[in-house]
């Protein structure tokens, strides 16, 4: 790559030259890292909450109601979704969704998929079988049976609160929708572990896509900062300590015929950008998007976690699939952190804050 001084708009710009097969592009400058925002600006997106405080379980909705393309990536070995063979398979009809659905509850929070359906049907929004509007819902869960009232599932009301609240504007993390009882650092049980969250985060280039994330951080590792490596929470020596563990520690010394169930895992993302990119596109998006993954967790991808990321696309900007993979591991990854540092224990396990103090 060379450089070089030319005149553009009246101004003196140092550009970039580079070959790219049998031609040379020339780059008029290299675009500044974007500033993380806690707003959803993506038109025709949505994202709403229901949290039960009590049983600490809840669900998260992301509507987009007119259809927006849609990919998915399961990289997890202990997963729960429903109906996404339509974004992992190359479905030939089946390419857009009209909402995602993020749960707590194990299993049982696969039926909160069943009131979006409705409520979408009843709106006339849903894939045009020409007998009926049929509403495209993938769905997916997380294990949270052992934070709270392992009694407790969402259900419809928590559905209808997130279907009610949904709105685009300030987007807020902590411990609340499909995070309400997300934990994370339990290589020494989930006595050990810490809180997790719900996270947001968005990017926007300046005449380039917006590119956000929402993830539910229910992992089984510990979390770093992407950025310093810092342990940010997880495994703690004891539960009445705040002292890290360190969680690769741990894994290395595990006798090799050890049986420890770790259930009680998954980390859900869901990446949202308004880039007119379509499914194959997304695919390799949904791969990118996991860099964020491996930049915030210690060890990643365990057996015990069912982690997986999906991607809707809106499709209002041209953009390169670099631009948008990019992003989206950047937003992942902060999305992440947000969840972390935002995250209550409501008094039964520490959070980030209990470390570092009120901020």
């Amino acid at each position: 790559m060379e450089h070089d001084d030319v005149k553009l708009l009246g101004g003196t710009w140092r550009a970039l030259f580079f070959e790219a097969g049998d031609r040379i592009v020339c780059m008029p400058k290299l675009a500044s890292l974007p500033t993380p925002s806690d707003r959803l600006s993506i038109a025709g997106l949505t994202i709403g909450h229901g949290s039960d405080t009590d049983g600490m379980t809840g669900v998260t909705v992301m509507l987009c109601p007119e259809g927006a393309t849609a990919a998915a990536e399961v990289r997890g070995t202990a997963t729960g979704t429903r109906q996404f063979d339509s974004l992992t398979l190359n479905h030939g009809l089946a390419s857009r969704a009209h909402a995602v659905v993020l749960a707590g509850g194990s299993g049982f929070g696969l039926s909160c998929a069943d009131p979006v359906v409705d409520h979408l049907e009843r709106g006339g929004f849903g894939f045009d079988t020409g007998l009926g509007v049929v509403p495209l819902v993938p769905t997916a869960i997380l294990f949270d049976l052992g934070f709270g009232d392992s009694g407790a599932h969402p259900g419809s009301d928590l559905v209808e609160a997130a279907l009610i609240t949904a709105d685009s504007g300030h987007i807020t993390s902590g411990s609340l929708g499909a995070g309400t009882g997300a934990t994370v650092g339990k290589a020494l049980g989930p006595q050990n572990g810490m809180k997790g969250g719900f996270g947001f985060v968005s990017f926007s280039l300046p005449e380039g896509p917006t590119v956000a994330a929402a993830v539910a951080v229910n992992a089984f590792g510990d979390v770093r900062d992407p950025d310093t490596g810092k342990w940010l929470a997880g495994c703690r020596l004891a539960a009445d300590s705040l002292e890290s563990a360190d969680a690769r520690r741990v894994m290395m010394s595990l006798p090799p015929t050890l049986e420890h169930a770790w259930e009680g895992n998954t980390t859900l993302a869901v990446v949202m950008t308004d880039a007119d990119l379509d499914k194959a596109a997304l695919r390799k998006v949904c791969e990118m998007a996991f860099g964020g993954f491996y930049r915030c967790f210690v060890p990643a991808l365990s057996l015990y976690d069912g982690d997986l990321v999906v991607a809707l696309a809106t499709g209002e900007v041209p953009a390169h699939i670099h631009q948008v993979g990019t992003l989206a591991e950047m937003a992942v990854a902060q999305a992440i952190v947000g969840a972390t540092k935002k995250a209550d224990g409501f008094g039964l396990l520490p959070g980030w804050s209990d470390l570092a103090g009120p901020t």
